[in-house]
């Protein structure tokens, strides 16, 4: 598990590659996905967070969400003083506040 510093820039480089992953899914205890995180611009940041958090913890729990937090660096405080900007923190900052856990399910690329 890593020590996250204040910058998320600096955390993201120290995360797994996301080579070969097509998304994330979020599902919740009955095994319905209720999100999803795409390879795509501004969100690949999001993708290796919530990959290294399927890859460290058993669950999205508040545990896991507060890690998560930490990892985003200053993004954090921004999501916080900004709700509805960055919608993947916001997700953890619910889980780390008592919404329900979720399990991170990794999606590889079919070429993968």
């Amino acid at each position: 598990m890593i020590t996250p510093g204040p910058s998320f820039k600096e955390n993201l480089a120290r995360l797994p590659s996301i080579d070969g992953v097509e998304r994330i899914d979020l599902v919740d205890k009955s095994g319905t996905r209720v999100a999803s995180i795409e390879i795509q611009p501004g969100k690949q940041g999001s993708v290796a967070v919530y990959q290294y958090l399927g890859q460290t913890f058993d669950s999205l729990d508040a545990a896991a969400a507060e890690h998560g937090l930490a990892i985003f660096g200053e993004h954090t405080a921004d999501a916080r003083n900004h709700p509805g900007a960055h919608p993947n923190i916001d997700r953890l900052i619910g889980i780390a506040t008592g919404e329900e856990m979720l399990l991170i399910s990794v999606i590889p690329k079919a070429d993968a």
